[in-house]
């Protein structure tokens, strides 16, 4: 019998993961407990709840009573008042909790290329599992370093047994579609209506223009991303790999999202125009070889699927946008 404690059970990955998990016939032995602090999932009968914040020690210890693997996917943003208390004291309490767990296995953690600065800083070459850590200015990328480098020691002091699935920026339904917008809608970042002024972004909306990101030097810039089922296809394969033991994987498409390429097919496709806007940002290659040769894992996504996703995903009312944190 298998029991997965999932932490952020109600975000992005979390969920995902869960509907993926409980709707399969290949899992039907397992059973998921959610750790939920302020929203609660659909619930199920095989999904139990535990409600509380993952700073509190003995709502972790509960949470871990007769679990058998952990997916760790709560995290914050740009949030200075709790981020510490979620990716410091939280992490904390989750791994010397599996230590001292006599039922424990295997903990996943998903990380996050801000660690490695993201599109920040200039990356000249691949970004592989061995660069050093380099958070970029606020305390989300700060969070992502202090998460990896916590699961490291643990795994030196205590031979735990876990991974780091490290991802880039997480797309699913329209999310590709609306980081584009010139409108307030904006999915993330930059937000293109700051970049060009309010005036600019209502001409660029009146007649379908998307942006074209290009870093200081004018080049397209290179973005990582990585669809939500891909990564969950990777969490599924890591709970059990003998080859994911104390291993840390970059998680991502197999080629990075070029800004000019996007472009050029929206415009070949969909006849839409394009506006180049320079900005500070530099490409970046997130290398996921190694998981491709420990893991036997395979991204299905590539750009032309990513665009298509978005542009015909369909969003019901019951299915509003929702942005869940600042950053």
């Amino acid at each position: 019998m298998k029991r997965i404690l999932v932490t952020g059970a109600t975000g992005k990955v979390g969920s995902h993961f869960i509907r993926r998990v409980l709707q399969s016939e290949a899992h039907q032995d397992v059973t998921i407990r959610a750790l939920c602090h302020n929203r609660l999932p659909e619930s199920h009968q095989r999904l139990e709840i535990v409600r509380g914040t993952i700073s509190d020690r003995d709502t972790v210890r509960s949470a871990l009573q007769g679990v058998t693997h952990v997916i760790h996917c709560a995290t914050c943003k740009e949030t200075p008042d709790s981020v510490m208390d979620v990716a410091v004291k939280g992490l904390f309490w989750l791994l010397e909790e599996c230590r001292l767990s006599e039922s424990f296995r295997h903990v996943v953690l998903i990380g996050g290329d801000a660690a490695l600065g993201h599109f920040v800083y200039p990356h000249p070459l691949p970004v592989t599992e061995q660069q050093r850590h380099s958070a970029y200015p606020g305390c989300y990328a700060l969070s992502k370093v202090l998460e990896e480098v916590m699961l490291e020691q643990y795994f030196i002091q205590y031979n735990l047994s876990g991974c780091c699935l490290r991802a880039p920026w997480i797309m699913e339904k329209d999310d590709f579609k609306y980081s584009l917008s010139f409108d307030e809608d904006v999915f993330g970042g930059p937000r293109w209506r700051e970049l060009v002024g309010a005036e600019r972004a209502g001409q660029y909306i009146a007649t379908n223009t998307v942006p074209l990101m290009v870093d200081p030097l004018g080049k397209p810039v290179k973005r990582n991303f990585v669809h939500v089922s891909d990564l969950v296809d990777c969490m599924i394969l890591a709970m059990d790999h003998p080859n994911a033991r104390q291993q840390t994987f970059n998680i991502c498409m197999d080629e990075p999202v070029d800004y000019g390429q996007v472009a050029e097919y929206l415009w070949n496709t969909r006849s839409m125009p394009s506006i180049v806007i320079k900005t500070e940002y530099w490409s970046t290659w997130l290398d996921n070889s190694k998981a491709k040769f420990l893991l036997g894992w395979r991204p299905r996504f590539d750009l032309a699927r990513l665009i298509e996703d978005a542009w015909s995903y369909q969003r019901s009312e019951t299915d509003p946008r929702h942005v869940w944190y600042p950053g």
